[in-house]
């Protein structure tokens, strides 16, 4: 059968086996080798109260909040894009 990447869609190389975690929008188990992560910045304040107290010299932090989608949610959302038919890999016949 035809090996469609090299890297057959995923960051584990030799390692064997790697433990799963779930997709944080659907639920889905998904290798967290395979699994699109997403650090983003969250504040707890609304950020039009925040911009006040920020003009009054507070300091409001602001945490790091990681989220893994299972690729077909990373799509869906827009976080990784499908690439145009020129970019892909060529599909050609080895006889």
């Amino acid at each position: 059968m035809p090996k469609k990447r090299e890297s057959r869609g995923r960051r584990k190389g030799d390692k064997g086996y790697v433990e799963r975690v779930q997709c944080d929008n659907c639920g889905r188990l998904v290798p967290e080798d395979k699994a699109i992560c997403v650090t983003r910045m969250y504040s707890p304040v609304d950020p039009q109260l925040a911009r006040e107290l920020e003009k009054k010299g507070a300091i409001i932090m602001k945490y790091p909040v990681t989220k893994c989608y299972c690729v077909s949610c990373a799509v869906h959302l827009g976080i990784v894009k499908v690439r145009p038919e020129e970019e892909r890999k060529s599909k050609e016949l080895v006889l």
